[in-house]
């Protein structure tokens, strides 16, 4: 049976990715889509995940945008990476479906009380959605299986040197969802930074010729060009995709249960996730951290989705 999710995006050319994975495999079942302010503000990102979603030839899934900006901070975006759109590039259809009327959060209560099984929570943005949900509805901890996230790291930054983009930006989001009870998995920079795709396959990608794989090919260029210039590498990791990846084929990450709390206040340290990896505090996990990644079996499933097409 597919696995029933909400995808909470923002997107951001790897959130766009990771959309297209989940439409186009047969073991996901995407229920809904939220979106979040992050890699930009909340009126490109939700406007950019019903972009893809046209493209995929999917616009029976609901869309709603959520919180605009972190729980209690400025709003921090990534145009350097992403550029002022979120998904500067290549051309991409304009939205064939309305915004649903919703509330990000809404949607998540409503999509999880009338589901008959578990729901899996996948935010890849900022958690501001998602810890908005768990305050608003203790019991949501009950109708999810658990939450795959894409975020932090145990010993890296790419914001900061201490601190991975997504859990900076809303680092008392993060502190609220780690911390509650609820079963996580943190996709982090240790597993997603070994996720690269490289020009092979993104030649592999563009040879497809389909329509979705053009415009995969075309965002790979845009979101490569940053890396290659900011730190010389010759790929680009999708660091979104990982946490679709990981549902499609379970154990494709490897995990260590660690205990894990965020910083919030430290002016070197903010947003870091700071990783109990020995458990020298003696406190019981609270989240399974990624650790590493089998990189060909992610680029197979990552090429299989797009061959779906």
């Amino acid at each position: 049976m597919p696995t029933p999710i909400i995808l909470d995006v923002d997107p951001g050319h790897d959130d766009a990715i990771a959309l297209l994975m989940a439409v186009a495999s047969p073991q996901i079942d995407l229920r809904a889509v939220t979106c979040v302010a992050g890699n930009a503000p909340l009126s490109h990102t939700q406007a950019n995940a019903r972009k893809i979603l046209t493209l995929a030839g999917t616009t029976g899934i609901p869309v709603a945008a959520g919180l605009d900006g972190p729980l209690v901070r400025p709003l921090v975006t990534a145009p350097h990476v992403h550029g002022e759109s979120g998904l500067d590039g290549p051309a991409l259809p304009a939205p064939a479906f309305e915004l649903d009327p919703r509330h990000a959060v809404d949607l998540i209560l409503e999509t999880t009380r009338r589901a008959t099984e578990p729901i899996t929570l996948v935010p890849t943005g900022p958690l501001s959605n998602i810890a908005m949900a768990l305050r608003r509805e203790p019991r949501l901890s009950e109708r999810i299986s658990g939450i795959i996230l894409m975020g932090g790291s145990m010993a890296e930054g790419n914001i900061t040197p201490s601190a991975e983009f997504n859990i900076y930006v809303d680092p008392e989001a993060a502190q609220v969802v780690l911390t509650s009870g609820v079963p996580i998995t943190m996709v982090g920079l240790d597993v997603t930074h070994r996720a690269m795709v490289g020009a092979d396959d993104k030649e592999r990608i563009r040879a497809m010729g389909t329509p979705v794989a053009l415009a995969t090919a075309g965002l790979l260029d845009f979101y490569g060009h940053f890396h290659r210039e900011r730190y010389g590498w010759a790929g680009a990791p999708l660091h979104d995709p990982c946490c679709v990846a990981e549902l499609i084929r379970p154990g494709l990450i490897t995990t260590h249960p660690m205990y894990v709390e965020v910083e919030t206040s430290g002016p070197l340290t903010l947003g870091r996730t700071v990783c109990d990896i020995w458990g020298v505090t003696g406190r019981p996990a609270n989240v399974n951290v990624g650790v590493d990644i089998d990189r060909q079996g992610f680029i197979e499933i990552l090429m299989d989705c797009l061959r779906r097409y």
